[in-house]
């Protein structure tokens, strides 16, 4: 079985013509034609299992990023919103790390998070152990390392401000922190931010956290509400992350797209990004 689409290919620099003539050719499109330098689509492509399994495989060899766009469905006017996840997803830090580290217990730190990738620990327990290493740490060390160490992954602002001209409502969800978020709330636009909260005392972390934890559990739920707020349906919804925890979100969506990923959150994701920046997810619509 055969079906018509539009295979769009990226990366993160101008792919070689032979490159392009080739997948053109594996996958039987009418043209090759240019969204930017970087990226490009192949009108009518057919995709089988085969072509699609040789097209992954030449791609990645390619380092390039492909797509399997259906026409039919896919634009985007038909979504209203956009979650994504920030820690080594919107930026590319993981802000615990980067506390830990400025706190003296980065290998303390990191032998928790083995512990939880292992499957020892829980995230929700993983993360409150983790906190709790960080008790005594002043607020104005994790203003510094906002400042000195949190960095935008490539093409955020960019991808941001496509969705913001689109009318898209864009909403940030993370197992990170409050402080971050509200950085990159403000910075970015997003009109909504969620995260955990650290238990403040005289200035200083008391190694708690306040609320409820935003894990796994905790980001679908927040798509859900999303689509209440907006009155729309979740297919209606566009999510973006990196790891494990952001699985049942991409399976709540109307689109997934599993950004430099861990490999289980490949198995669930509709598109993938792992050479061209984050506003190549822009081009999944041109």
């Amino acid at each position: 079985m055969t079906s018509s689409t539009t295979l769009i290919v990226q990366g993160d620099k101008p792919p070689s013509p032979d490159v392009l003539t080739h997948l053109a050719a594996i996958s039987h499109a009418s043209s090759v034609r240019p969204i930017s330098a970087t990226s490009f689509h192949l009108p009518r492509a057919r995709k089988t299992p085969d072509a699609a399994a040789a097209i992954a495989q030449y791609a990645r060899s390619a380092q390039l990023d492909v797509f399997w766009r259906d026409d039919t469905r896919l634009h985007l006017k038909n979504f209203r919103a956009f979650i994504c996840d920030m820690d080594s997803t919107l930026i590319t830090i993981e802000c615990i790390d980067e506390l830990a580290d400025y706190h003296g217990v980065k290998a303390e730190v990191a032998a928790i998070t083995e512990r939880a990738m292992q499957g020892e620990l829980n995230f929700a327990q993983s993360l409150t152990a983790r906190v709790a290493l960080l008790q005594g740490l002043s607020v104005s060390a994790v203003t510094a390392v906002i400042r000195e160490r949190m960095r935008l992954s490539p093409g955020a602002e960019k991808l941001l401000g496509g969705l913001r001209a689109a009318g898209i409502y864009t909403v940030l969800v993370s197992g990170g922190f409050t402080p971050f978020t509200e950085h990159l709330q403000h910075w970015l636009g997003f009109d909504e931010a969620h995260s955990n909260t650290f238990e403040v005392v005289d200035g200083h972390l008391t190694g708690r956290l306040t609320g409820t934890i935003m894990d796994a559990q905790a980001k679908a739920p927040q798509l859900v509400i999303t689509t209440r707020t907006l009155h729309c349906a979740r297919r209606q919804i566009i999510a973006m992350g990196d790891g494990a925890n952001d699985i049942p979100m991409l399976r709540a969506s109307g689109l997934g797209i599993a950004w430099r990923a861990k490999p289980a959150l490949r198995t669930v994701a509709d598109a993938t990004l792992d050479f061209a920046p984050l506003d190549g997810a822009l081009n999944f619509f041109a």
